[in-house]
């Protein structure tokens, strides 16, 4: 079992920048493929990065191309979410996710196993 904790979340400014934190624990960090999705109200859960095993490869959606950087450090069981250049529509509850099925990059929702409780991102215009 995999227990994920996001922090990181607040209020900041369009153009502005936020790094997200997910403290993994429970199972070997190593292992697992990580992703970021994220919930506005009313909305389905959208993927936004992936990253595979070692962190030697990653994958957004063009919505965050450019914008967002996964990066993964295995000896902090960490995964991080630098996300720059926000905006308005970036606004949503952001989830780190963890796939025990797969070492490699897994970008749905179905593809993962386990999941934080989600912390808040918002972005003012």
């Amino acid at each position: 079992q995999v227990q994920l904790v996001e922090s990181g979340g607040g209020l900041v400014q369009a153009g502005g920048s936020l790094r997200l934190s997910c403290i993994a624990s429970g199972r070997t960090f190593s292992n697992n493929a990580m992703g970021w999705f994220r919930q506005a109200p009313g909305k389905e859960r959208e993927f936004v990065a992936a990253i595979n095993w070692s962190g030697g490869s990653t994958y957004y959606p063009d919505s965050v191309k450019g914008r967002f950087t996964i990066s993964r450090d295995n000896a902090k069981n960490t995964v991080y979410l630098q996300m720059n250049s926000l905006k308005a529509e970036d606004t949503a509850v952001y989830y780190c996710a963890a796939a025990i099925r797969f070492t490699h990059i897994i970008t749905a929702v179905r593809g993962y196993d386990y999941w934080g409780q989600g912390t808040q991102v918002t972005v003012s215009s």
